[in-house]
């Protein structure tokens, strides 16, 4: 087959990944120079623990199988599994906790509950006070900077595979077939719209108004080399209210009994911890839902942040060499992983995996391989 593929983000990547592996013919067009949106402004994480029951699991437990295989060829991603540690101070913390830990599906995540020093045996960088800490075996990491770089260097390799840098789709002109910005047509049996946050234009004419995709900005920041290894990702209780898998009594009682902080709730927020290949650490997130999207970024999200690290780390934390702000897209129909829907003959999009980008990315594509008969 001939597949087009746009967008050259991780979504867009791996589906370029899954057909060269099967052999199929690809373009890849991307409309920056390389891409430069959610899929380089994330953590990294390969997010197994937080992920709903059922089919989205099911997907992060495959994605995680398929980042481990793909990492093994491919060294420049920085697969790492690091698994990840969710300290909890107080019996409701706690209690959530040990709710995670009680689920059917707990083993499939590797969940544990870990006594303090069992935590800082884990991550000895672990120094500040808590109760108890969530271990999440199954958590791992990439480097989300030079991933869709390393994944296309190794695309690059076969002759079947092209890349289009600094070219725009403007138009669906016949059965598998876009125009792009300099004219050109590029034809074959199946294009595939992996345009992420880009939700206008072209994806607005061919999807319509009723697209169940929104879009949500996030604030981060990464710091100076941590001097010492930070060797679990970290998350605190905060992301026990923003995660699926901790949905229970128990969490109804954190929310009712111990409110998040005046920050961190007005900006939807939680944290999660990744150290970087250079020791750097990368910290978030906040989540912002409604439209216009402000054009700043704001300073006492990343105080509260800071004040969370550093009383976790037992330490102050390194300086801040750099924040961001970014957008992805997150279906918001309940229960999907992603939004797949055949807009024109030929023609596929696949958006709106949200926060489970990066995480996902590998089994969508192989789900769409498979759907589509590659």
């Amino acid at each position: 087959m001939r597949v087009t593929v746009v967008g050259a983000g991780v979504v867009g990547t791996m589906h370029a990944w899954q057909a060269v592996e099967r052999g199929h013919e690809v373009v890849q067009i991307e409309r920056e120079t390389e891409a430069r949106g959610a899929s380089l402004r994330n953590f990294g994480q390969i997010w197994v623990s937080g992920r709903a029951g059922g089919e989205e699991l099911e997907t992060a437990l495959r994605a995680r199988e398929l980042w481990e295989e793909i990492g093994a060829r491919v060294p420049g991603l920085g697969f790492r599994p690091n698994g990840s540690l969710t300290p909890v101070r107080g019996d409701l913390e706690l209690a959530v906790a040990e709710a995670a830990v009680a689920r059917e599906d707990a083993a499939a995540r590797g969940h544990k509950l870990l006594t303090p020093d069992e935590a800082r045996a884990l991550n000895p960088a672990l120094r500040g006070e808590f109760t108890a800490a969530l271990y999440c075996e199954r958590d791992a990491a990439v480097e989300p900077r030079t991933a869709q770089l390393a994944l296309r260097e190794e695309l690059l390799k076969s002759p079947n595979y092209t890349f289009r840098p600094g070219r725009e789709v403007r138009e669906v002109v016949g059965h598998g077939a876009v125009r792009d910005d300099h004219g050109d047509v590029h034809s074959g049996d199946v294009v595939i719209l992996c345009t992420g946050a880009w939700l206008g234009g072209l994806v607005r004419e061919l999807a319509g108004p009723d697209l169940p995709v929104r879009r949500v900005r996030l604030q981060m920041m990464q710091t100076a080399p941590l001097g010492e290894p930070l060797t679990t990702s970290v998350a605190d209780a905060d992301s026990f209210r923003y995660y699926p898998a901790y949905a229970s009594t128990a969490l109804d009682a954190l929310n009712a009994g111990r409110p998040q902080s005046e920050t961190a709730a007005a900006h939807r927020m939680q944290l999660l911890m990744v150290q970087r290949a250079d020791g750097g650490l990368t910290i978030g997130d906040t989540h912002e839902y409604e439209h216009p999207f402000a054009f700043d970024t704001v300073e006492d999200p990343y105080d509260h942040l800071t004040e969370v690290v550093e009383s976790l780390l037992g330490r102050p934390l390194p300086r801040i060499r750099r924040r961001w702000a970014g957008v992805y897209a997150q279906c918001t129909d309940p229960g999907r992983v992603v939004h797949r829907q055949q807009v024109r003959d030929g023609v596929w999009l696949v958006t709106g995996p949200g926060g489970r980008g990066m995480t996902c990315s590998p089994a969508i594509a192989e789900t769409t391989a498979k759907e589509l008969g590659w």
